[in-house]
């Protein structure tokens, strides 16, 4: 009788619990848990991981796709991968540098069942072409896709987008610049229509010269300010991709002696904790809220494997919310 066995034969426990036991599902009763445990202790089992992954058809781990880590994706990470342990899952990122053949490595091993499931963060392959690898195990995304292709907890940043341009408006700013992301974002094009209709809506003008894209750091808000400054008109106010680009507007605009917000009003977007620390005015984006409903959507497929039922959990509605502060 093999040591898998004899657990089972001195815990009275079904193999569905003592495997839940070894692969630390938080889905067993305190006393079970405490009883195998010490039988396992006492009978020195060490479980063979590659035997565990053939017996449950599970590796209990989840891929986590990404072009690269800054400090936003780090909230979105860190949240994900504690609830993930919670449930008995560990993490493997998968940092591909915006290569497209990279990128396929992790879904590759999807395909060959190194991971049980995928997050991706952020993808440059077709959502088209990764959908084909639904079909091995769940896969979700934080990046919109804009399609069903592959299903999405990313929020519609046009609604706080507009939160932030009803506030600028409140306020008397009406001639704003946008500093944008990527510009084949579907977050750049939702927030660029979103100012444009919002701006035609209150008779107001579209600025697309003042118009700037890739807008990502403190050094590249620094520059985009630069840029603004040498017109022939200052905008009044400007709308960040981020809270590190607004960073870099609030420091170049104190070097330039323009004086914020009588002549510059500046919104961030996120909600850092260094927009709290440095009084910028911000969109709070609950990006741990996203990351615990890309789990709970994979939880929905991976429970149903491990229990053998359906394991919907509940799915809060998420909002984002301005938060004013000095800089507007």
């Amino acid at each position: 009788m093999s040591k898998f066995d004899e657990i089972i034969r001195l815990s009275g426990y079904s193999r569905a619990t003592v495997s839940r036991v070894i692969n630390h599902s938080r889905h067993v009763s305190p006393e079970a848990r405490a009883k195998i445990l010490n039988i396992m202790k006492q009978l020195n089992y060490v479980p063979n991981r590659n035997a565990v992954s053939l017996s449950t058809g599970q590796t209990n781990q989840i891929g986590i796709v990404m072009a690269s880590t800054n400090e936003i994706v780090l909230s979105f990470l860190n949240q994900f991968v504690d609830i993930a342990m919670d449930y008995g899952f560990q993490t493997i990122i998968y940092t591909t540098r915006g290569d497209k053949e990279n990128e396929l490595r992790a879904f590759e091993d999807l395909r060959s069942k190194r991971v049980d499931g995928l997050v991706i963060v952020t993808c440059v392959n077709e959502p088209r072409l990764l959908k084909a690898y639904c079909e091995y195990g769940p896969i979700v995304s934080w990046q919109r896709m804009g399609s069903d292709e592959i299903p999405s907890v990313a929020m519609d940043q046009a609604e706080g987008y507009r939160l932030a341009l009803e506030h600028l408006v409140s306020r008397g700013y009406t001639r704003i610049a946008n500093l944008f992301g990527r510009v084949e974002s579907l977050n750049t094009q939702s927030r660029r229509e979103a100012y444009e209709q919002f701006m035609r809506d209150h008779h107001l003008p579209v600025r697309t010269d003042w118009y700037r894209y890739s807008v990502f750091t403190p050094t590249d808000g620094e520059e985009a300010l630069r840029e603004l400054i040498t017109g022939s008109e200052l905008p009044q106010a400007v709308l960040c991709a981020n809270d590190y680009v607004a960073i870099g507007i609030q420091s170049e605009a104190n070097k330039q002696a323009i004086s914020i917000p009588d002549q510059l009003a500046i919104v961030g977007f996120d909600d850092t904790e260094l927009a709290h620390t440095l009084g910028i005015t911000t969109i709070y984006n609950p990006i741990a809220e996203q990351a615990t409903h890309a789990f709970y959507r994979l939880w929905a497929v991976l429970g149903k494997q491990q229990m053998g039922q359906e394991q919907q959990l509940p799915l809060e509605k998420l909002q984002y919310k301005l938060i004013a502060r000095q800089t507007t």
